[in-house]
């Protein structure tokens, strides 16, 4: 089972760099634009299904992207919602955004709860999905950029960078484990 996970289009707010978190904030033109660029890239492939996180972002661009490939729009997974900032949701920082609450961030989710949320959704979909699709199915799981990050870092072993609004991250399920074979559409040298 390989499964494609977009980051949403762009928004206002990813426009001014401020953090969206769990906000719902909906895209702009531009996002529009990229989730149906995004399908354009997703086209050559066979997908069983197409998912997302419920933020209104993410279900707008997997909308988007599962009207351009003809296929229906499936359920959205609450465990894939965006990283909680809280009280800093809409602002903008010029520091580094730190894993753990600190005085400057003292109410955001931790690193260790996003990644652990995003483990289980990627298992809740391949429990969900592969008794429908089969093993050698591709679903296309859209939500957001840090718990994607932080997902795949937590499968690698080590620190990936930003992950780009609307690029594709691919996961497989393959001899008992996840691998990561791309980020923002560039092959991984190891996977793990």
């Amino acid at each position: 089972m390989r499964l494609e996970l977009i980051r949403h289009g762009q928004t206002d707010w990813n426009l001014n760099d401020q953090l969206q978190g769990s906000s719902d904030i909906p895209l702009n033109e531009t996002g529009r634009a990229q989730a149906h660029a995004a399908a354009e890239l997703l086209a050559p492939y066979d997908w069983a299904a197409i998912v997302s996180s419920p933020l209104g972002r993410a279900r707008e661009t997997a909308r988007i992207i599962a009207g351009d490939l003809g296929i229906e729009l499936g359920d959205a997974y609450p465990e894939l919602i965006e990283r909680d900032y809280a009280s800093r949701e809409g602002t903008i920082t010029e520091t580094k955004i730190p894993d753990e609450p600190n005085a400057d961030f003292p109410d955001i989710e931790p690193r260790e709860s996003v990644a652990r949320r995003g483990l289980g959704a990627l298992e809740d979909i391949r429990d969900t999905r592969l008794p429908l699709d089969g093993d050698d199915s591709n679903i296309v799981v859209v939500c957001h950029g840090t718990i994607i990050r932080f997902t795949l870092s937590a499968i690698l072993g080590y620190e990936v960078g930003h992950i780009h609004n609307a690029a594709a991250n691919t996961v497989e399920w393959a001899d008992g484990e996840w691998r990561v074979l791309t980020v923002n559409g560039e092959p991984v040298g190891v996977a793990a």
